[in-house]
């Protein structure tokens, strides 16, 4: 059996996903990390963008994130973010116009946390 470690994104107002992973990949302040079984522990400012989680069993997860920290040690995982979505739960269509109305109205912020949804979904 390949090694693994155990994840837990959790976002401010619930659990969004939980399990045995084999990789992860995320966006902190200092760039993008990988992180697999076995890694130095690390404790990390989450930067919004796509969080992508390579299951034990092969498949993928990609979650929007939007903020948080990130801490490793002894194979777990734990990604608190202020936002979470998975990328199945993001409806589209409403993201699209959501980016279009924050460009309109120049909020930079409604604006990068729409990119960060359809990113997400485009990675998944």
């Amino acid at each position: 059996m390949a090694a693994e470690l155990h994840v837990e994104l959790v976002a401010a107002d619930r659990s969004v996903w939980s399990g045995e992973a084999t990789l992860v990949v995320a966006r902190t302040t200092s760039g993008d990390i990988g992180v697999m079984p076995g890694h130095q522990p690390l404790l990390g400012v989450l930067e919004s963008g796509p969080v992508t989680i390579r299951t034990s069993d092969g498949a993928t997860v990609v979650a929007a994130v939007h903020g948080g920290f990130l801490s490793f040690a002894d194979d777990k995982l734990s990604l608190l973010a202020e936002i979470a979505e998975l990328a199945d739960e993001i409806d589209v269509e409403r993201a699209e116009r959501a980016l279009e109305r924050a460009k309109s109205d120049t909020d930079a912020a409604s604006e990068r946390r729409a990119e960060v949804r359809l990113r997400a979904v485009a990675a998944h």
